[in-house]
């Protein structure tokens, strides 16, 4: 008499999580959804804000920060945090302007000496952070003052105007359907799109990563903690040198009050609000660009309801605090 095996019931997995789930789990979220409401909101104060040229208007106000919260989505990415990054910009602007117009030197061979200053900045603060081990946010600090009190003294705190076109170029702007775009939006949304390549399907990304969750679990796996640390500094410098370019471009003078202006401390807001921890190791820099827009409807809807700049600031800082706040609150849940 032979006997059957009985067959065990098949026991079904977890259930893939829908689409919507993995979003809520992202660290876009909140971003987006910060957005979504931010411009439901003022789009009822305003018939003027859900307009292509507006739209436009907001993304040429927020190109250079947007730019500039690269290099410090980098930073912070491994811990760090640069606060010199609107200062280092500024001198880059400077020396570019003040040599095509001043020495009559080729706006080609400017813009690259700037953009090379601005690296020089940047492997400064590298160094001082990797060789010396001097915390970064001591050496931002002291070097936002150098790079100020150079712009201040190399401009004679004298605007430069006269730009040759070349340097112009980026400011201009081309139609979109029946939207005047800028040139610069371009070039930024490009880096962008290099940048989260760089970061999601490279080994260096992944390195970058690794040493901002834990920098001694990643240089005992192999990977060069002061090299990476380094690079991301120089790296850095190189994008407040391009938004030197893109400063000039829009604005069409080098201007040194953009040293002392609020660029360094827009750049970590974007960076914060695009949901980048402040601890290092998670973030992406795809957010960084909807923190930095974010910033810019906020600004650019009090504006159109006519509410005084000072109010703006405000609420620019509110909104860090906040998305600090849930940076820590999400960081607990998870451990």
């Amino acid at each position: 008499m032979s006997t059957q095996t009985p067959i065990a019931p098949a026991v079904a997995g977890p259930a893939a999580p829908s689409p919507w789930r993995r979003f809520l789990g992202s660290p876009l979220a909140g971003p987006v959804v910060a957005l979504v409401l931010a411009g439901a909101f003022f789009s009822f104060q305003s018939d003027r804000f859900l307009t292509g040229s507006n739209f436009a208007l907001i993304l040429g106000q927020v190109m250079v920060v947007a730019t500039i919260a690269i290099g410090q989505t980098l930073i912070i990415l491994t811990a760090g945090i640069d606060l010199s990054c609107g200062a280092i910009m500024a001198f880059g602007a400077i020396v570019m302007t003040k040599l095509a117009v001043d020495q009559g030197t080729n706006a080609y061979l400017t813009i690259a000496l700037g953009i090379g200053l601005c690296a020089v900045f940047g492997l400064a603060n590298g160094l001082l952070v990797t060789k010396i081990n001097l915390p970064p946010f001591i050496v931002t600090l002291g070097m936002l003052s150098i790079a100020t009190a150079l712009t201040l003294i190399y401009s004679e705190g004298a605007s430069i105007n006269g730009l040759p076109d070349l340097m112009r170029f980026l400011g201009k702007t081309f139609t979109v359907f029946g939207t005047e775009v800028r040139y610069g939006i371009v070039l930024t949304l490009l880096l962008y799109a290099l940048s989260a390549y760089v970061l999601s399907s490279t080994s260096y990304g992944q390195h970058v990563y690794a040493v901002g969750a834990n920098p001694e679990g990643a240089r005992l796996s192999g990977i060069p903690v002061k090299k990476i640390l380094l690079s991301v500094y120089v790296l850095a410098g190189v994008l407040y040198g391009v938004a030197a370019v893109l400063l000039v471009a829009r604005t069409g003078v080098g201007d040194p009050k953009a040293a002392t202006g609020e660029y360094n401390l827009d750049s970590i807001t974007a960076v914060v609000l695009g949901g980048t921890s402040l601890f290092g190791g998670r973030g992406l820099v795809i957010g960084t660009l909807i923190g930095a827009v974010i910033v810019g409807v906020f600004r650019n809807g009090l504006q159109l309801m006519q509410i005084d700049s000072m109010y703006q600031t405000l609420v620019t800082g509110v909104l860090v605090i906040l998305a600090v706040a849930v940076d820590q609150f999400s960081r607990r849940r998870a451990s």
